[in-house]
């Protein structure tokens, strides 16, 4: 992928080893296995210290909006994918006591499995998308940490989904018309906001939150070149017809960027099946009052799913 080739070269031009693995569990693995070996502190993003790095960014946003606009914003979109940048953002949010929707951006790579090499080759977002977004939602707990601190439903309101054309497609538009070369990855929240922005009141806000940066292969031009290499179809139509790991489909009018809204309360209901699977207990109460925590729920809402297991 050519982001990842160029992360590696802008670690190693600061001089930093940089070990390349596959995608598959021994990711984990190693990175813990190095860990052990070096005796390295884990800069890992799904720490403690990590996160609340993030929350500065959120306290930060209703600051500098209430200074400006007298006001909190009515809509924050942040990118989700492992699920630290929202978090973050949203803990920050809180601290601050805004009371702002919370909505979730990935990118559709549905159908496209993470751990294969050759599938993770027919995509052209490493990050951002649902392919981590969902699972990493669904169950935290499966990364470089005991215990992740990045915990996106806790604090989801809601989830859209938009395609990689269309992300392309606003990659472009924002560096031709405002001259600002970022993403592509890092404009799937700004996607996502043109889309609902056309629901919202003429009068409501919305705070599009990215963290991508740009580089040789952050532009669009090396991953749709990449994309066409490994036989991925490149046409202008309407992005609804795009089928992940076949073709990315560009809008031929920004008319059709839509966004799509994943079931939130389906994604709820998933999160608390694997946390009775994973530990295999029967839930106590407080157990139950940290799933309705975890799900941004109720405890209802947690008993009703659990007896419909």
């Amino acid at each position: 992928q050519p982001e990842i080739i160029e992360k590696a070269r802008k670690c190693e031009a600061l001089g930093a080893e940089v070990v390349q693995l596959s995608v598959g569990p021994e990711l984990f693995y190693k990175f813990i296995l190095l860990l052990e070996e070096t005796g390295y502190f884990n800069a890992s993003l799904y720490t403690p210290f990590a996160v609340a790095g993030v929350e500065t960014l959120g306290y930060e946003i209703a600051m500098q909006f209430r200074e400006k606009l007298g006001k909190d914003p009515d809509v924050v979109m942040a990118t989700n994918a492992g699920g630290g940048n929202l978090t973050g953002t949203a803990r920050g949010l809180k601290k601050a006591g805004a009371q702002s929707q919370i909505v979730a951006a990935s990118v559709d790579l549905s159908g496209l499995h993470m751990a294969s090499d050759t599938q993770f080759n027919r995509k052209s977002f490493t990050t951002g998308h649902t392919g981590f977004g969902m699972p990493f939602s669904t169950w935290p707990d499966r990364s470089d940490v005991p215990r992740s601190a990045a915990r996106p439903l806790r604090y989801i309101d809601r989830y859209l989904i938009v395609h990689q054309g269309e992300v392309f497609y606003m990659t472009e538009a924002l560096a031709s018309l405002e001259g600002l070369e970022k993403g592509p990855a890092g404009n799937t929240s700004l996607t996502a906001a043109f889309a609902l922005a056309q629901e919202l009141d003429q009068d409501q806000t919305i705070v599009v939150q990215e963290t991508e940066y740009t580089g040789a292969g952050k532009h669009i031009q090396p991953q749709l070149s990449f994309a066409r290499a490994n036989g991925i179809e490149v046409k202008f139509g309407d992005p609804k017809d795009e089928i992940p790991g076949k073709n990315i489909i560009l809008p031929s009018h920004p008319s059709l960027i839509k966004a799509n809204d994943a079931d939130v309360i389906a994604m709820r209901k998933s999160l608390i099946r694997n946390a009775l699977n994973n530990y295999k207990v029967t839930p106590t109460e407080a157990d139950i009052e940290f799933l309705a925590a975890e799900t941004n729920s109720s405890v209802e809402f947690v008993k009703e799913t659990i007896a419909s297991l």
